[in-house]
């Protein structure tokens, strides 16, 4: 369990879609194999500590006649930033995907200063 030393706690919730391959033909609609894609996503304001990070398939559209293989999950966490990482395998063909987030924290009070 992860215990906040602080009263003062951010949440921080959005909504990115990570590609939209089947438009241009792109990896995660035409590749075999394992893929992935990452995109970093940036908090509005940093947190005092390390945010807790939740993700979430939004939307996704994935071809029929394969079969729907999917992994999301997020990495490289810090008080500023976190990447959201997609990642499939095999035949699946993805054309897309929306993936919603959302951070929680200790945040900085307004009269507190880092000397």
């Amino acid at each position: 369990m992860r215990k906040l030393r602080n009263h003062l706690i951010g949440v921080q919730q959005g909504s990115h879609v990570m590609f939209s391959d089947f438009e241009d033909g792109g990896e995660m609609w035409t590749g075999r194999g394992p893929r992935e894609a990452r995109v970093r996503i940036a908090y509005d304001e940093p947190f005092k500590t390390v945010p807790v990070i939740l993700t979430a398939l939004a939307m996704f559209d994935i071809d029929e006649r394969t079969n729907q293989r999917a992994d999301l999950t997020h990495g490289n966490v810090t008080e500023e930033a976190f990447d959201m990482i997609f990642r499939t395998w095999g035949d699946t063909r993805v054309a897309r995907i929306r993936a919603d987030w959302t951070a929680i924290g200790e945040v900085r009070a307004d009269d507190e200063w880092d000397v």
